[in-house]
Formats: structure tokens, C-alpha cells, sequence
């Protein structure tokens, strides 16, 4: 029990690994017992996670459950791991949404092996990049997510489609949108490797809690240069990186065609995950690290997330395509997250800070547990009449009650509606950055008016209306391992939307250390 509690943190983040190694022994043409096995060994990290997060106490400073050995003594990296209340936060949701996934990906029938050795990998990158404590760790595991998903979007993506290229050239829309994710994102890590590198070399230290101090009140000249423009091209660096992960406009391209090509449980986990890996880079070192940068530059950035905001519900509003107007939304809601942060950037410290601060990290757990149903059950529908095109539905919900029960209890937690979890992180960011950015806040309302709009407008399609007899006798109801996905996104969907407390004290006093 003493190896077990103290090192809990370890054994969560590597048992995805560990997990990955065991269906690797397990014969290709053993399917049905790889997807079992697969499912049951992805609930040992949540077990996990949930073990940390009765452990925790929300009430004691710092980081908790830390580990700490030498990893590459030369350069002063070192294996540092740790987590608060917002790491924890978000070590919670990977491990719900991961094992919620695999049960998705049942209908995976091609190469089943390789599809969950994928998914553990890329759980346990994902899992890194929130717990370790060290920059240069940080990077390596931010690095080795993306290969995971590359290859689930580009071998078990949509089959239907093609982009053109250039010159008439054309590709499978599904190897467009994989190296299209590939290319935006390692464009815009090679800034921050460059970054971390120059960071680590001036603070002899890749230790983040040491940078934290050290890096913010370093003075005088760099490479030539005075430290404020060293410091500035940093913060750009990490920034941008950071920006297309979340993604906020303009960087956001990338993400409709990664959602709508990629399977159904790539999706949940893209928006429902990856995505929050930006926002976490703002939380984690953007902040810390850059005070007097990030105070400098908040208004550009609260310009950009109140761009993404309007721009994401425009696009999805125009949207015939289901999973991409849900796509869309991800980049409305996003922009939620990063108008909170860039409020907490302006006025650090104060408590209309804090309230948008506590509303972005909730927003982000929220919109995880929300996108993943949404796109969810949009491929469910899709299993069932291999479109995903509105116009083809239509007056659905007598043929499918129970589904477009759940759907509409889904779309209203996604749409903000009070009682449900959208609406009190959303919210928390208005309360908070109105008295801040209070032009912005304004300004966003707009698109939160057309988040309302492109929500109805699909539930209008796909189950109101003139009823379209050609799915008379051919539409089957949601089947019980499709209801045991959702039912747990439901049951916290309402659950933080009637009592936030639980969750909101975990990360209330982490957000007050921020500053």
C-alpha cells in the first residue's frame, strides 16, 4: 500500500503505457477480446485518478502527490511530476473520456489492435502534459500526442471525400486533414522547443516551480538584446504554440477538418481533450512565467478569444454538415476559456480575476464532458444512415425518442441552458471579465446569442419537422453500450450544474496560487 500511495501519480500516467504493452501480446485476430480488454484496463487509470482526487486537498498550497528524480542530470532536467487543482482537474477528465472512448470504438473493425495501442499512447501523452513539473518533459510528452492521433485520423478516418491539393492534384480528405493537424501544430511547436531551450540555458533549470521565480525577475541583456524583448519573443513563442492547440482564430483551420474526418471516438477525445492542452499552456506557464507580458499583450489576446467566440458561432450556425457545425462550436466555446484567461492576465489577482479564471478552468472540464457527447452522437446517427448531411434527417424523434431525449438534454448543456453545466462556467467568465474587458465581453454576447442559433438549428433538422419516411424501417434506436457512453457525461453535465461546488473548490485555491 506504501508503493501504491506513494506513487500513484507515476502508475497513472504510465499505465496507459503498460496497458498498450499487454493487447500488444494479444493475437490481431482476437478482436472481440482486445476491445474488452481494452475497455477494462483503461478503467485501472481512472481508478487511479479517482484515488488522487479523494486524496487531494483542496485546502493545502502547492502541488500535491509530487515525484521527483534525475532524468538528464547534464542539462538539469529531471522526472518532476505533480498536480494541483487544475492539473488535477483535467487528469480527471482524460481518464473519464478515455475508457468512455474505447467503448465508443467498438464498431472499429479494421485493425482493432494497432487502433487501441493508439488510444492508451496517446492517453498517456496526454496525462504527461499535466502532470509533469519540468519544461523539457512538458515538451516531449506535448510532442507525443500528436503522433497517436495523426495516425487515428489518417488510417481510421471518414473514407468518403477528397481535397484538392494544388494544380487539380487531390488527396483523401482524411490524409488532408491528419497532415494538415500535423503541419499546424508541430509549426507551432518548433517556436516553443526553441523557447523552452533558450529558457532552460539562461535559468540553468528546466524545473517549472524554479522558473516560476527565477525566470519572471530576470534583468539586464540576453544574446545582445535587453531582457523585456528576449522575454517578448518568448512569450510570443509559447503563445502561438499554444493558440493553435486551442485553437483561437486565426489559427483555428485546422480543427473542422481534423473533427470531420477523424473517427467518432478521435473526436471525443480531439475536442474533449486535446484542445484543453492549449488553454492548460496558458494556465500553467504562460502566466507564471510572463506577468508583465502577459498583463501587456491581454487585450489582443481577449481580441483574438472574442474573434474565435463570434467567428466560431457564425460558422457553425452556416453549417449543413452536422459534425462540423459541431466542430465549430468547439471553437466558440474555446473562445470562452481564453477571454477568462486573458481577463486573469489583465487584472491578475484580483477577484473579478479569479471568478474568470475559475470559469475558464471549469469551462474546460465542462466543454470536454459536452463536445465529447455532441460528436458522440453524431456518430451514432451517422453509423446508422452513413450521412451526416442535416438535410437528410428530419422529423426523427418519433422513429428515435430515446436518442433524441438524450441529444437535446446534450445540445442544451452545450448550449449554456441554467441547470446544466454550460451555463455556470460560461457564466463565471462573463461575471469575471465584464468589469475587465467589459467592450469584449459585450461584444461576445453576440456569439453567445448564435450559440443558441446553430444548437436549435440542429435539433431542428435532425429530429423536428416534416418527418423524412425514407428512414421509416431503417433508423434503430440507441443500443445500451451506446447509453453506457453518455449516461456518465449526462449524470456530470447535470450534477455541476446543480452543485459546481465539488469541483470548483478543487480549483479555486490552484487558481489563487497562479498569482
Amino acid at each position: 500500500m506504501d508503493f501504491l500511495s506513494n506513487n500513484l501519480l507515476t502508475l497513472t500516467l504510465f499505465t496507459p503505457a503498460l496497458a498498450a504493452v499487454l493487447l500488444f501480446f494479444i493475437p490481431s485476430e482476437e478482436k472481440r477480446l482486445i476491445r474488452w480488454s481494452a475497455f477494462v484496463l483503461s478503467l485501472i487509470p481512472l481508478a487511479f485518478s479517482l484515488a488522487l482526487w479523494f486524496g487531494f486537498n483542496p485546502s493545502q498550497q502547492g502541488f500535491q502527490f509530487e515525484q521527483k528524480a534525475d532524468w538528464y542530470a547534464a542539462i538539469n532536467s529531471s522526472y518532476h511530476i505533480g498536480v494541483d487543482g487544475i492539473s488535477l482537474t483535467m487528469v480527471l477528465l482524460t481518464t473519464l473520456l478515455t475508457p468512455l472512448a474505447i467503448l465508443a470504438s467498438f464498431g472499429i473493425k479494421d485493425n482493432v489492435k494497432s487502433y487501441m495501442i493508439l488510444f492508451f499512447l496517446l492517453e498517456m501523452g496526454m496525462l504527461g502534459v499535466f502532470v509533469v513539473l519540468d519544461l523539457l518533459l512538458f515538451f516531449v510528452f506535448w510532442e507525443f500526442g500528436l503522433v497517436p492521433m495523426y495516425f487515428l485520423i489518417n488510417q481510421w478516418g471518414s473514407e468518403k471525400g477528397e481535397r484538392e491539393i494544388f494544380a487539380g492534384r487531390k488527396m483523401p480528405a482524411r490524409t488532408y486533414a491528419s497532415f494538415k493537424f500535423m503541419i499546424y501544430t508541430m509549426a507551432g511547436s518548433l517556436g516553443l522547443l526553441l523557447a523552452i531551450q533558450m529558457i532552460g540555458v539562461v535559468a540553468g533549470t528546466f524545473d517549472m516551480l524554479e522558473l516560476f521565480t527565477r525566470w519572471p525577475l530576470l534583468e539586464g541583456t540576453l544574446f545582445g538584446l535587453s531582457t523585456g524583448t528576449v522575454k517578448a519573443i518568448a512569450f510570443w513563442a509559447f503563445v502561438v504554440a499554444f493558440a493553435i492547440k486551442v485553437p483561437v482564430w486565426p489559427f483555428h483551420t485546422w480543427l473542422p477538418d481534423a473533427h470531420t474526418e477523424a473517427p467518432t471516438a478521435g473526436s471525443m477525445i480531439l475536442a474533449g481533450v486535446l484542445l484543453k492542452l492549449g488553454a492548460y499552456g496558458f494556465l500553467r506557464l504562460v502566466l507564471p512565467l510572463y506577468p508583465v507580458e502577459a498583463k501587456y499583450y491581454a487585450g489582443a489576446l481577449g481580441f483574438l478569444a472574442v474573434m474565435a467566440i463570434i467567428f466560431g458561432a457564425f460558422a457553425s450556425t452556416g453549417q449543413d454538415d452536422f459534425k462540423r457545425l459541431v466542430a465549430y462550436s468547439s471553437v466558440n466555446h474555446m473562445g470562452f476559456v481564453v477571454l477568462g484567461i486573458a481577463a486573469a492576465a489583465f487584472a491578475r489577482g484580483t477577484e473579478n480575476a479569479n471568478i474568470a479564471l475559475n470559469g475558464a478552468v471549469l469551462q474546460m472540464f465542462n466543454h470536454g464532458l459536452s463536445a465529447a457527447g455532441m460528436f458522440f452522437l453524431v456518430g451514432v446517427i451517422y453509423e446508422r444512415t452513413h450521412t451526416r448531411n442535416l438535410n437528410d434527417f428530419g422529423g426523427l424523434f418519433p422513429i428515435v425518442p430515446v436518442y433524441g431525449g438524450i441529444l437535446i438534454f446534450t445540445s442544451m448543456a452545450s448550449l449554456g441552458l441554467p441547470g446544466l453545466n454550460g451555463f455556470i462556467s460560461e457564466f463565471l467568465v462573463v461575471r469575471g471579465s465584464w468589469p475587465i474587458f467589459t467592450v469584449y465581453t459585450a461584444i461576445a454576447m453576440l456569439g453567445l446569442l448564435f450559440t443558441g442559433v446553430y444548437i436549435l438549428k440542429g435539433l431542428k433538422k435532425v429530429l423536428h419537422g416534416p418527418l423524412n419516411e425514407h428512414w421509416v424501417g431503417h433508423l434503430t434506436e440507441i443500443n445500451a453500450r451506446e447509453v453506457f457512453v453518455i449516461v456518465p457525461l449526462m449524470v456530470l453535465m447535470l450534477w455541476i450544474g446543480v452543485w459546481p461546488a465539488w469541483i470548483l473548490d478543487v480549483i479555486n485555491r490552484a487558481v489563487g496560487m497562479l498569482f
